[in-house]
């Protein structure tokens, strides 16, 4: 169960930046906070769960692997982030990071 919190806790770190990116528009300001603070503390709230079972350097890789590698996917579909061959293969290390701390846990 603790790697289903981390997995969740990851996913729900993709929110608090879209929230504030969100918070940068006067007609979404407030909306983009709440949603935010709203997604900042269930993540921190589901990867306090996983750190339970899960050792902390692991889980927070783990973490923050999928917030940035969702954030990013967001920001290139949603809000027209640039896109090149780097790019993309810095969130397939990333990705590949977070993969083998995975296997090797």
């Amino acid at each position: 169960m603790a790697w289903v919190y981390l997995i969740l806790a990851g996913l729900f770190e993709i929110g608090w930046p879209v929230g504030l990116k969100m918070a940068q528009e006067d007609n979404t300001r407030i909306a983009g906070i709440v949603i935010a603070i709203v997604f900042m503390a269930v993540s921190g709230s589901l990867l306090w769960l996983a750190q339970r079972h899960i050792p902390i350097g692991t889980s927070y890789a783990v973490w923050t692997g999928i917030g940035a590698a969702g954030t990013f996917v967001v920001g290139i579909v949603f809000y027209g982030d640039p896109t090149s061959l780097a790019r993309y293969l810095g969130i397939l290390l990333i990705i590949a990071g977070v993969a083998t701390l995975k296997l090797a846990h």
